[in-house]
């Protein structure tokens, strides 16, 4: 920050100041402080000063001061810290402190303490030091600590003092203003750092199949949404998966997606099963969940070792689909389908067998993928509509992570644009 000397020389550093901090804002942070001053008094109000000094022969050291509209300054006086504080309202804009306070509590280690406290006192506020002419050293010192400039105590006038005001509360609100972007930011990254961590990593080693998902959280700027998904391999050899969604978008749904996931994969791989597992996954939900109204879909499939053959389990959940080498691909058995979680207290899921085959890709999605609408009917896409577009998308020769890339993708574009609601798709394929 540059650093008036002699009174010639104090205005231009002062302006200097002004355009470093409005440079270094720029864009929608000037657009901010410019809202701020315009809220707080800077651009129509009065400006309020607070002359904190102690000058025993009561003389006034503050000439008259007229803002950049010609209206007069407001001054308000304080002969030491404990008046300051009963006169610091919110209506001070800016603080000009006399150096030669005594310390707080008799401190004469620090001839900066008296600053400091009133820093500590006033962080939102801006401040300007007051010192004597022969010491500029310690002017320079106080703008470090954090005093927004200083000036000279017999070198004021109006013209500048009124200038210093106005510049050092500007100063004050864009610092202030960049220092709020730049907490936003941190605290956007270490969000997504979080987030990050609890997306799934599955846990599929040993096995033969082939893994892919892709997944796009509804809320905007999110990377989790309510849709959630797992995969884990059984020391037995069994590949289990599983596929849910919370019904709602917030980042409580997100929280409660993340619970019912990970208690997914402890109960899994502690031997639990179909109907035992989601009865005490609803349990889970039902105590973790913020309102009564609040469910939960799920689909959980159990490869079989051999690969041929699996269990499935719906609970209000769309089937998944199953493509064979020769065959359409086609929706899997839904006549069981159980109740959502959350639901029905006691409700029951049934298990059904279904027969895969030596070569098969089986594909769990949730209802973010066939709920988009297609082109300007209105209309859904529906689960017809997508078995036929992966049946076109495998006929184009599309498999993994490039047909899953290709099927959210176009079911966007026939969206018209984002979707609303979760995307989670999860692909199993194997191959003899």
């Amino acid at each position: 920050m540059p650093v008036p000397v002699p009174r010639q020389r104090a205005i231009p550093a002062v302006e200097s100041g002004q355009a470093q901090a409005a440079t270094a804002v720029g864009g929608p942070l000037k657009e901010e402080a410019h809202r701020d001053a315009t809220a707080t008094g800077t651009a129509g109000a009065t400006l309020t000063l607070l002359l904190i000094e102690d000058d025993p022969a009561g003389s006034p050291i503050v000439p008259d001061l007229l803002d950049s509209a010609g209206k007069p300054i407001r001054v308000r006086t304080a002969r030491n810290l404990t008046e300051a504080e009963r006169l610091l309202t919110d209506d001070v804009h800016c603080i000009l402190l006399d150096l030669a306070l005594p310390a707080p509590g008799g401190d004469t280690g620090d001839e900066l303490a008296v600053l400091k406290h009133v820093l500590r006192l006033a962080p939102r506020h801006a401040v300007l030091a007051l010192t004597g002419s022969g010491d500029a050293e310690r002017g320079a010192e106080a703008v470090r600590v954090g005093a927004q400039d200083y000036l000279f105590r017999d070198e004021l006038d109006g013209r500048l003092l009124s200038r210093a005001i106005r510049y050092a509360v500007e100063r004050k609100r864009s610092d202030s203003a960049e220092r709020r972007l730049a907490e936003g930011r941190l605290r956007a990254q270490e969000n997504r750092r979080l987030e990050r961590g609890l997306l799934p990593t599955p846990l599929l080693d040993g096995s033969a199949l082939r893994f892919a998902a892709r997944y796009r959280p509804g809320r905007s700027r999110a990377l989790l949404g309510g849709d959630f998904y797992d995969a884990v391999r059984t020391p037995d050899g069994t590949v289990h998966a599983m596929i849910g969604d919370v019904c709602g978008h917030g980042p409580d749904e997100a929280a409660l997606g993340v619970e019912l996931r990970i208690a997914w994969r402890a109960l899994t791989l502690a031997g639990l099963c179909g109907d035992e597992l989601l009865g005490t996954l609803q349990q889970v939900l039902e105590h973790e969940r913020s309102d009564e109204e609040i469910f939960a879909t799920l689909c959980t499939v159990d490869i079989a070792p051999d690969g041929r053959r699996a269990g499935l389990c719906l609970a209000g959940h769309p089937a998944p689909l199953v493509a064979r080498p020769g065959r359409p691909a086609r929706l899997l058995p839904y006549d069981n389908n159980g109740p959502a979680l959350g639901l029905l207290p006691g409700a029951r899921w049934p298990r059904m067998q279904v027969e895969l085959g030596a070569e098969w890709s089986l594909m769990l999605y949730t209802d973010g993928l066939i709920e988009g609408r297609v082109g300007g009917t209105g209309e859904r896409l529906g689960q017809d509509g997508m078995v036929s577009m992966i049946r076109r998308q495998l006929s184009e020769g599309l498999r993994g992570e490039s047909l899953l890339r290709a099927a959210v993708s176009e079911v966007r574009d026939l969206n018209g644009g984002e979707l609303t609601d979760d995307v989670a798709v999860v692909l199993l394929d194997r191959t003899p």
